[in-house]
This record gives C-alpha cells, sequence and structure tokens, in this order.
C-alpha cells in the first residue's frame, strides 16, 4: 500500500477581531473554502494518488488571547452538529482523501468548557475519528474533568486510532509532540502514521519540536505527517512568528521532505504501508517496539501525580486556575 500524503501548510486567519458569533463563524467558512481550493489544486499538482492531508492547527480560528472560556466559546467552538464540520466532510469527500486539522469543539456533557480536538474525516465525508488534547497551557482539557470523562467515553476514546484503508491513522495536536507517552499510548493502540496539526516556531535551527517529532518516528516506528501553519494574521503577534517546517518524517526517523516559509505542498511524500509492517515485523537490535518493556515503568507511573487531575470539575477557569496547576507541580519537581 503506497500512496503520497501533504503536509499542507497554509496560512491561519484569526478570528479574535471578529465582533460576534456570525461574523467569526463567515471568517472560518471563508478560510476553509480558500483551503479547499489549495487542496484541490495540490492534488491536481502532486496527483491522484493523493490520499492523505494534514492542516495546520489554528486553520480555522487561531488561538484565544484576551478571550476567556465563555468567549472563546461562543466565538470559535464549532457545535456536534455544527454546519463547518459537514463543510470539512464535503472537502474530503470532493477530492477523496483523508483530511486532517485541528479545531475547538464543545461537549454538552462540559458545558462551562471546550475542548481543542484534532480529527480524521474519510473520503466519504464521515469524520472517523476525534481526539481531544490531552496537555495545554491555557485551554481545558478530559484530564481537567478526568473521572467524569473516563465515565461517558472510557479510556479508548482518549486514544482513539482509525483503522482505514490507508493505515491505522492517530493525531497529535500541537506541542504534545513533546510528550513521548501520548505517541506511545496511541502505538499501543496500534497506530501506524501520526497526523501532528501544529503551528510552532520557525527557525532554520533545530528547535525542541522539530527534535521530538524525529523522535516520535523514530521511537514508535511509525509515520508523521506534521503541518505546521504559514503565519498567523490578524494578531498583532508578528505574522511569521509560528511559520514553516512543514515535514513528513518516515519510521526510522528520516525526514522524507520538509517545507520552507510561507504557504507551501511541498511537504508531500509517499507513504509505504506495507513496508512500515515489514519493518516492525523485523527481529533485531533497531525494532524499538518488540523490545520495549512496558511492565518496567507502570509501577512507577501509576503512583506518582504530578499536575492534578479534576480541578475543572464543574468549573469555567480562568487563566490564573492553570498557572496555579503549573506552579504547584512545579513545586513538587523542586521539592
Amino acid at each position: 500500500m503506497r500512496y503520497k500524503a501533504l503536509a499542507l501548510q497554509t496560512t491561519c486567519y484569526a478570528i479574535n477581531a471578529a465582533r460576534t458569533a456570525t461574523e467569526a463563524k463567515e471568517r472560518m467558512l471563508r478560510s476553509l473554502e480558500r483551503i479547499g481550493r489549495q487542496i484541490q489544486a495540490s492534488k491536481r499538482f502532486i496527483g491522484p494518488d493523493l490520499r492523505l492531508v494534514v492542516l495546520p492547527e489554528y486553520f480555522l480560528t487561531g488561538f484565544p488571547i484576551d478571550e476567556d472560556i465563555p468567549a472563546w466559546k461562543q466565538k470559535a467552538c464549532l457545535s456536534p452538529d455544527d454546519p463547518l464540520w459537514t463543510a470539512l466532510g464535503t472537502v474530503a469527500n470532493r477530492e477523496q482523501v483523508f483530511l486532517s486539522g485541528n479545531a475547538y469543539e464543545w461537549d454538552e456533557h462540559f458545558p462551562e468548557l471546550y475542548f481543542q480536538c484534532s480529527f480524521v474525516f474519510d473520503p466519504s465525508g464521515r469524520r472517523i475519528l476525534n481526539y481531544r488534547r490531552l496537555n495545554s497551557m491555557f485551554a481545558p482539557t478530559p484530564h481537567d474533568v478526568w473521572d467524569r470523562y473516563l465515565d461517558i467515553y472510557g479510556l479508548e476514546a482518549v486514544f482513539p486510532v482509525a483503522d482505514t484503508e490507508i493505515g491505522r491513522l492517530a493525531c497529535i495536536a500541537s506541542e504534545e509532540i513533546l510528550y513521548p507517552e501520548i505517541a506511545r499510548c496511541l502505538v499501543m493502540r496500534g497506530a501506524e502514521i501520526f497526523l501532528h496539526s501544529t503551528s510552532e516556531v520557525g527557525s532554520p535551527i533545530l528547535t525542541p519540536k522539530k527534535v521530538c517529532a524525529l523522535a516520535r518516528a523514530l521511537e514508535n516506528m511509525a509515520y508523521l505527517v506534521s503541518a505546521n501553519s504559514a503565519g498567523i494574521a490578524g494578531i498583532d503577534i508578528p505574522m511569521a512568528s509560528a511559520d514553516g517546517g512543514s515535514k513528513i518524517v518516515d519510521y526510522e526517523g528520516r525526514v522524507l521532505c520538509e517545507a520552507g516559509f510561507g504557504e507551501s505542498m511541498v511537504a508531500n511524500a509517499t507513504l509505504d504501508v506495507d513496508a512500515l509492517r515489514a519493518y516492525r515485523a523485523r527481529p533485531g537490535m533497531s525494532n524499538y517496539l518488540a523490545r520495549q518493556r512496558f511492565e518496567l515503568y507502570a509501577d512507577s507511573y501509576a503512583r506518582h501525580s504530578f499536575y492534578p487531575p479534576n480541578t475543572f470539575i464543574n468549573k469555567s477557569p480562568q487563566r490564573a486556575d492553570f498557572l496555579e496547576n503549573i506552579r504547584r507541580a512545579a513545586a513538587r519537581w523542586s521539592a
């Protein structure tokens, strides 16, 4: 099974200046229409074997700056039946691709919060995977309502993997590439291709996320398709601060392609899933999965807790609440 994948590096247009939720949704729809045309043109150039497209983090909205949880939920978050979900599925269906990206959404079970989610639509236009970010500086996550979240959705929904005709797909959101446990939990459930929607520092030097992108692919013997933004427009932060370096990494940690700066379809390459599976089946020194001994670490993880769970149950947190959680965890590390 061989096909082309694309990490589409596109500009993200922030909606922070939108005066109403209606205006914000109109801006989001315009962004999606523009990106849909870019996907169509990219497929014509790359070829009909383009089967997988990954979009950057924030491609619809940008990120909250001065907005508190209720304001951002109203302005930027998609409802379960939001027309934008339908529009995303339409793009995937029209171009006959698996389409992955990242957005903000709300959940009726947790009305005080929103979540940042990564998703996958299949070529029929159906959403087949929804992963909610687990580590975030100033956004709520399932861990903040952990016990109730598990009661409602169960652990397998926390680490979803979609078994598809192009391989077993899993999403990693933005800076979560820095946390090896997330990728490892997804690989435990069969993941072969990590879809990484990100918005990160554009730099010619080796950054922490660049290092970890290579490490996550290598140590998990998986492909990584990492789409960075081509800048974020419409806010006061200099636009090109998060720009460049979208890439595809193979299961030996080799960069197959990498975009420069600006909007680009350069980060496209062939994924060979049969070769990946054959590589994972080889006994030898480089088979890090086969040689992994999970029982060695299970007790240590079970007996230690630093960042607290369940701190935002029935609560709409303020920025100070996130910072206080981090201060308490940092104090434990330094004790």
